[in-house]
């Protein structure tokens, strides 16, 4: 015989949000999952009126219009509002109840955000993987042809009697040279990460002292960090060229856009149980890099981290490319948004060690 409150103990088991409303929009029940979800307790949410909590931005008479109808629906990311003020992005479905329980809605609501986050999240590396394979066979197919011309220029260079004309070989072979580093640098860090215990901040700390130097103090380097992140296994020179490549981008951006008072902000957070792709990690570094710069255009947003891409008339857009290929050999990964006033880049980089 089934217990008459086993239905309860299911419903409060459930990963998935479900709340039940009254035919005048009162909460009747709602299970820890939904009071997780919507950031409040039942207790307090029965006391405020169902507009007033649950905040979409879709057409609110389309609930009403399934209790007076009887007919269900379902709305796929819908904007959610909590009554904190965090913005989620759900779908829910609304199912009116049989009539002999009366007139009740059951809503059920499943989180899109990290589902949307995972998709995003491999979208980029599997794009950051196409295109370092497509700039590997590219490096094959030019640097084959570079050895064979700097090889001539030397050949040539001995043989001319006249050495008023080794000018002429030597802008052959510099030239070849120049081109052989630019192909290397879009390929990054062409050996396997040294890995070794390192400090974050640390690393935060060399890179905030250099960027100083190069700006001659013209920009403000701010602090934020966690003292409660542990040292973890990584490649110090790899990542201090990573967040190098990034406060400099930062720096240089502030400094032609001639920003009052420029800035930029170093911030460290452990964040816990994140999916980075489609793994997850029970504990993350996460390190903020924000400045108060123009922003990055719309339209270069979302291809910032391919080879040669760069919103600079003088950039060589190699940098944050590099910075991505050095992340992703630590498992993490790096993400950026961008409105006029402040840019933000989250580095993320899985704190548990790996044996491979």
């Amino acid at each position: 015989m089934i217990a008459p409150d086993l239905h309860k103990h299911i419903l409060d088991s459930l990963s998935t949000a479900t709340v039940l409303v009254d035919g005048q929009l009162q909460l009747v029940y709602m299970n820890p999952a939904a009071e997780m979800l919507l950031e409040s307790s039942a207790r307090r949410l029965a006391q405020l009126p169902f507009h007033d909590w649950f905040l979409v931005d879709d057409d609110q008479n389309a609930l009403v219009g399934a209790l007076e109808n009887g007919h269900p629906f379902t709305k796929r990311e819908a904007k959610l509002v909590t009554l904190g003020g965090r913005e989620i992005t759900i779908d829910y479905s609304v199912n009116p109840m049989p009539q002999k329980y009366g007139q009740l809605v059951l809503i059920e609501l499943t989180p899109r955000d990290r589902l949307i986050r995972i998709s995003r999240e491999e979208e980029l590396l599997s794009n950051h993987e196409t295109v370092i394979s497509l700039v590997r066979g590219l490096a094959h197919e030019i640097k084959n042809p570079l050895g064979g011309l700097r090889g001539a220029a030397q050949l040539l260079e001995r043989e001319l009697p006249d050495v008023a004309l080794h000018d002429y070989t030597r802008v052959i072979i510099d030239e070849a040279d120049r081109l052989r580093n630019l192909v290397d640098r879009m390929l990054g860090p062409h050996k396997m990460p040294r890995m070794e215990e390192v400090n974050i901040h640390s690393i935060l700390e060399h890179v905030s002292s250099l960027v100083t130097a190069e700006s001659a103090g013209q920009v403000s380097v701010l602090r934020d960090y966690d003292p409660s992140l542990p040292e973890f296994m990584g490649d110090r020179e790899q990542l201090i060229q990573a967040v190098l490549n990034i406060v400099r981008n930062s720096m240089q951006a502030l400094q032609e856009a001639d920003i009052d008072n420029p800035r930029i902000i170093l911030r460290s957070r452990v964040i816990r149980n994140l999916t980075l792709g489609a793994e997850m990690h029970r504990l993350v570094c996460c390190v903020e890099i924000t400045d108060n710069g123009p922003g990055i255009p719309e339209e270069l947003l979302q291809k910032i981290f391919y080879p040669m891409v760069s919103g600079r008339a003088v950039g060589t857009g190699l940098g944050l490319s590099i910075a991505q290929s050095v992340l992703a050999k630590h498992r993490g990964l790096i993400e950026c948004r961008s409105v006029p006033g402040e840019t933000c880049f989250q580095l993320l980089i899985p704190l548990e060690q790996h044996n491979d």
